[in-house]
């Protein structure tokens, strides 16, 4: 808002609005607060040379109109020409031909102060230009600024001093005898103004040439230990004749490894399986970084893309092994990280589903090093989709539920109450799944107070016919799909055995795009998602022939 940011500046703003006009909450707060004045009273043109400063006969500095509507049109207009007549700067929403002024769109950083305008052709673009521009630059450069001026202040003021020490040591006393034997030997060294023009010369262009050509991360990279080795320096330099100095005043070098990223962990999701579907963020962390903590379920053709100099340790978690692992892995990115190193600590999905990746985040923090998280793709949308299977479809289900089938330290998590509009996605739930669809099936426990309900007794209701799929390894060559019901995924999984990662879909989502067929259970191999695309838009690959392996069980488990 206008008047917040002259607020800013030190200004007090005078709002004239009806007692009806409703008011910005923020606005509002300010004239509690009293830092706006609020008239409820009509404009009348008596106001402008009333309300303003004493030292300028009470003429206002400056006039806003935020009238909108054709309606007020006359009256924006009047009050614009006033102002114009008496030379009060206007400024006239949606209105540049009444407008004397604009306010720019401004970024600011400490001394460092940025404004942009389109002289009323676009606000929006204005801002946005702003933005841009102001994304550029480093972070705190105000500070890197502040200090520019140290130096550029102190160095004036070393100036004067040694141009007025030298005439204190070249002024001849009146008294002052020439067989004096104790005569200074700046006694005879011929001084003029020029001497002093040409060191303010070298100052300037000394301090220019830091300033123009030096990159914004060096600049920004300076400290107050540096403004203290430039001036030494520069003193050095200014007792001398050469016009130039015969060393840099900073160590470049030096510099440069500073302005370099610092020690710093990256917490980033690899995304369902396939290469194709990392981001350009987590891709250029797998380049760039020195050493990469990996979970043990990544696949292989993400574990590719790993440069051969880069470091890899992967998990090495097992049943009842994930806590030491898991605090295995923190410990050697700890220790990376007091070396010196860019860490990777790569997962699949998504950091913050199922993957430990808040508890991650604060344990870094604790210890000084807060990470950087990116997203990957979650196997939890992506891998029904992959088997086709829509997460959402009007008139089917309108709400998806990601759940985990194994809870803290392997034990069995509440199940899901059964909703017939619900897709519920599970992971990490295939190694359980026999335990996990018996407590779906389950009669849910009594909606009695929680003191009194029977401890133990608990389901959530599922129909034995609701529509499943077992989906693993989605997106990669070797994708399999299982589609079955509750009443016969278990027999399923038995039979076809396992390939991790997989995850259980739940709703009658699974059947909106592709059926059984009347079979117990379907399965599914191969997947070809971005056949097609590799051309187009450069994929990885990771896609392979699909093929269907249609099964149909009549019998028992195993009998065709």
């Amino acid at each position: 808002m206008t008047v917040l940011v002259i607020l800013e500046v030190g200004a007090n703003p005078i709002i004239i609005a009806a007692q009806e006009a409703e008011v910005h909450y923020a606005l509002k707060d300010k004239i509690d607060a009293g830092y706006v004045t609020r008239s409820t009273g009509a404009f009348q043109d008596e106001d402008l040379t009333r309300w303003g400063r004493d030292e300028v006969d009470n003429i206002v500095d400056a006039v806003f109109v935020t009238l909108g509507g054709k309606e007020s049109l006359p009256t924006r207009t009047h009050i614009s020409h006033l102002c114009m007549r008496l030379r009060i700067p206007v400024n006239v929403l949606d209105s540049p031909n009444l407008c004397t002024f604009s306010l720019p769109s401004t970024h600011s950083d400490g001394p460092l102060q940025i404004g942009i305008t389109t002289s009323g052709k676009g606000c929006k673009l204005a801002t946005r230009i702003r933005r841009e521009i102001a994304s550029l630059l480093p972070p705190d450069f105000g500070s890197a600024v502040e200090r520019l001026g140290t130096i550029r202040r102190r160095i004036w003021e070393e100036d004067h001093r040694s141009y007025q020490t030298l005439e204190d040591h070249t002024a001849v006393p009146e008294n002052e005898d020439d067989d004096v034997a104790a005569q200074k030997p700046t006694f005879n060294q011929l001084v003029s103004e020029s001497d002093h023009a040409a060191a303010k010369t070298r100052r300037i262009r000394w301090l220019s040439q830091i300033c123009e050509y030096w990159p914004l991360r060096r600049l920004a990279s300076i400290t107050d230990a540096d403004i203290d080795t430039i001036l030494q320096s520069y003193n050095t330099m200014s007792s001398s004749t050469i016009s130039t100095p015969s060393a840099p005043p900073l160590d470049i070098s030096a510099l440069e490894i500073r302005a370099q990223p610092q020690p710093r962990i990256i917490l980033a999701g690899s995304g369902p399986g396939s290469p194709s579907l990392l981001t350009l963020a987590t891709h250029r962390a797998i380049l760039t970084a020195t050493v990469i903590l990996a979970d043990k379920l990544v696949p292989s053709a993400i574990l590719d893309l790993i440069p051969r100099r880069t470091p890899l340790h992967i998990a090495r978690k097992f049943p009842g092994n994930a806590e030491a692992a898991q605090n295995e892995l923190l410990t050697m990115g700890l220790e990376a990280l007091q070396n010196g190193h860019t860490v990777l600590r790569l997962k699949q999905g998504d950091p913050y589903i199922y993957g430990r990746g808040s508890e991650e985040f604060a344990w870094f923090e604790e210890r000084g090093y807060r990470p950087i998280v990116l997203p990957g793709i979650t196997s939890a949308l992506s891998a029904p989709l992959f088997a086709q299977v829509p997460a959402t479809s009007r008139g089917v289900s309108d709400q998806v539920l990601i759940c985990t089938g194994t809870g803290r330290k392997g034990k069995a998590p509440e199940p899901p109450v059964y909703n017939d509009s619900m897709t519920v996605v599970l992971l990490m739930a295939l190694h359980r799944v026999g335990e996990l669809v018996e407590s779906l099936v389950a009669h849910p426990a009594p909606s009695l107070p929680e003191n009194d309900r029977q401890i133990g007794v608990r389901g959530g209701g599922w129909p034995k016919d609701t529509p499943c799929a077992v989906v693993e390894r989605a997106s990669c060559s070797d994708q399999r799909v299982i589609r079955s019901t509750l009443q016969f995924v278990v027999q399923a999984v038995e039979a076809e055995g396992s390939r991790p990662p997989g995850l259980l879909v739940l709703g009658k989502a699974c059947e909106v795009l592709k059926g059984r067929g009347g079979a117990r259970w379907l399965v599914e191999e191969g997947f070809n998602g971005f056949d097609g695309l590799e051309d187009v838009v450069g994929l990885y690959g990771g896609g392979g022939n699909m093929r269907e392996m249609i099964t149909e069980r009549t019998g028992e488990a195993g009998n065709v």
